[in-house]
């Protein structure tokens, strides 16, 4: 095994440590103060091509991070090597105590692409932090994916009682009452469960307000990313959310 496939091998195990695939991912990193520990690219001018397009914000940071692999090489450092040709290690950043804004909890998120797109969602609402309970890392590259890097723009962790308490906790649920965004307080911690089983008795026994989506007759429940967007934006557009931009 070479030294940079050894590298990205332990990096999965490492909870210090983010892997970032692709230049969406990278992009996002770097615009929201990721640091960088290696970057591996089979074309690193290609690289900076598409940064010019897309990020022109970040021109010259692609090209002066990345070192060249050939292509057969990075295949062997992820399980899926991205379509742009890039991967890299990160730093997680130190958790920080979320700032205004609704704090989004997922009781044990089973699908791990889910929770990169939740956390994607999040970020565009300019929400105040993504915590999840159960076994599965937030962090995990296929989260990672998901979110297209968007970790790095607002705290993420495993649910925290410091990040919780003096907080309103509201249960998404479909017996709940109905939502009213206007309703939602901007320091709320807004629960969501498994599409299958909903959230757990516990957690809804100790919720200050049940509160459901209005859904057509028939659909049983939503895509957990869908639910959350659904919510965060009702909040985010009404007369007490943030406003129509960041």
């Amino acid at each position: 095994m070479s030294d940079l496939a050894q590298r990205f091998q332990q990096a999965r195990g490492d909870e210090r440590l983010a892997i970032l695939e692709g230049f969406h991912a990278l992009k996002h990193a770097l615009r929201f103060g990721a640091e960088i520990e290696l970057v591996a690219a089979a074309d690193p001018h290609a690289l900076e091509r598409l940064a010019a397009e897309l990020a022109p914000d970040l021109a010259g940071r692609f090209r002066a991070l990345a070192q060249r692999v050939d292509a057969a090489a990075l295949e062997r450092l992820v399980p899926r090597a991205p379509r742009t040709q890039v991967v890299a290690i990160a730093r997680r950043p130190p958790f920080r105590t979320p700032g205004t804004g609704p704090v989004v909890l997922l009781e044990d998120p089973r699908d791990l692409g889910n929770v990169g797109a939740v956390v994607r969602v999040a970020a565009a609402a300019d929400a105040a932090a993504v915590l999840t309970t159960g076994m599965h890392d937030p962090w995990d590259p296929a989260a990672l994916r998901g979110a297209a890097g968007l970790h790095f723009a607002l705290p993420v962790a495993r649910a925290q009682d410091a990040a919780l308490t003096g907080r309103p906790l509201l249960a998404l649920d479909p017996d709940g009452d109905p939502l009213d965004p206007a309703q939602l307080p901007s320091n709320a911690v807004l629960a969501f469960g498994t599409e299958r089983h909903g959230l757990s008795q516990q957690l809804l026994a100790h919720a200050d307000a049940r509160l459901r989506l209005p859904m057509r007759t028939g659909v049983s429940s939503l895509n957990l990313a869908t639910a959350v967007a659904a919510v965060l934006f009702a909040w985010r557009l009404s007369p007490g959310g943030a406003g129509p931009s960041v």
